[in-house]
């Protein structure tokens, strides 16, 4: 009673459209269908607690969430290796935090591991790992998804086991929505697509120079532009480095390549910049498991490492809050989230101890 009393004030908080210290956080995890495999949380970004709001069954490794908070709609892979492998769009009930299926549709493409949609909710597309495809999916004007093309690739790299076929990790757009980007981790390229505008809808558009080889054996996971839209960073899963790179027009130029994982686990994940564009967080697994911190040059965007925070084992995706005050980090192995506070002079993370325990996070998102 005391908990369900607690949870209505933290959902209340989260309605109240001028509390903006109150985020909702949706956690995606590694869970079998009939587990809580998604949960909503109240998030305070003052004080770093969070109290949870809802949960929802009914989906197989829900492992990577794409949020519209304005239109209350919110989608997930289910990271199957089978043909059941979906993305599931979900309405955003504002009442009670819970999730509310729409429909799902098979991305035909085994072990979708990140979804990108864009800002309008026209098109979402799923990058498939273990497919070595990208699954483009129309989005009807009420959230249902609607129809599907699948973009398959070929080719392989230097690492005969990890790269002997197309792995595509993360999809994602310019700034400006007119290019989708999709990583492949198996050929160490970054496939380049043009977005077509039709109003009502998105189409991909194949260029005539589709894509941007990096060094052999980098394995591109993730990439993050920079706020000012002019510097984009990819984390090499292999290679545990970042590479920086200067963008413009659909174009990327490799300007720097610096060490994030100095242990060469080759276990890199993900890649986050703070608001303010000073400080780049990388997350390594798989030995010494924690985030380098790097310091980021406001003239031509290079970096320069001033840390480095041990975390729980695997830590994967992580998030930051709006406000630069938390850093959020999901540690799969070690089954909680932790809760970072983030000086805003260093960069540098300090542990608040006010860990969220949740089996095998895997993905967060902050919405309001």
């Amino acid at each position: 009673m005391i908990a369900a009393t607690i949870a209505a004030s933290a959902l209340a908080s989260c309605n109240q459209s001028d509390n903006n210290s109150i985020m909702y956080l949706s956690v995606g995890s590694y869970a079998p269908a009939d587990s809580a495999g998604i949960a909503i949380y109240a998030f305070n970004c003052t004080d770093g607690s969070a109290t949870r709001l809802s949960d929802t069954r009914g989906i197989a490794n829900p492992s990577y969430q794409a949020v519209c908070a304005d239109k209350n709609w919110l989608c997930s892979v289910s990271e199957t290796g089978d043909d059941k492998a979906a993305l599931v769009a979900y309405r955003f009930n504002r009442d009670n935090a819970a999730l509310e299926e729409i429909n799902r549709l098979t991305v035909d493409g085994a072990d979708p591991c990140y979804v990108w949609v864009d800002s309008k909710r026209r098109l979402a597309v799923t990058a498939n790992y273990s497919g070595g495809s990208i699954t483009a999916i129309g989005i009807n004007p009420d959230g249902s998804l609607a129809n599907k093309r699948v973009i398959s690739f070929t080719g392989s790299s230097v690492d005969t086991v990890r790269q002997a076929k197309p792995h595509l990790h993360c999809t994602y757009a310019s700034p400006d929505e007119r290019f989708l980007f999709a990583n492949d981790l198996g050929t160490d390229s970054i496939h380049g697509f043009g977005i077509i505008d039709t109003g009502n809808s998105l189409a991909l558009e194949t260029l005539a120079d589709p894509s941007i080889m990096l060094t052999g054996g980098e394995g591109p996971r993730h990439t993050e532009f920079h706020p000012n839209g002019r510097f984009a960073y990819v984390i090499g899963e292999l290679s545990g480095n970042v590479t920086t790179m200067q963008y413009a027009n659909g174009k990327f130029t490799v300007v720097q390549s610096i060490e994030a994982d100095s242990l060469h686990a080759s276990g890199s994940a993900d890649i986050h910049i703070s608001p303010d564009g000073r400080f780049l967080y990388a997350s390594n697994r798989l030995k010494g498991d924690g985030i380098a911190i790097f310091a980021i040059n406001a003239t031509d965007g290079t970096l320069t490492k001033v840390g480095y925070q041990p975390t729980g084992i695997h830590p994967r995706n992580f998030i930051i809050t709006p406000d630069g005050r938390f850093l959020l980090c999901a540690c799969r192995d070690s089954n909680v989230i932790q809760v970072f506070s983030i000086n805003p002079a260093s960069g540098l993370l300090v542990d608040t101890h006010r860990d969220i325990a949740f089996s095998k996070p895997v993905c967060l998102k902050l919405f309001r």
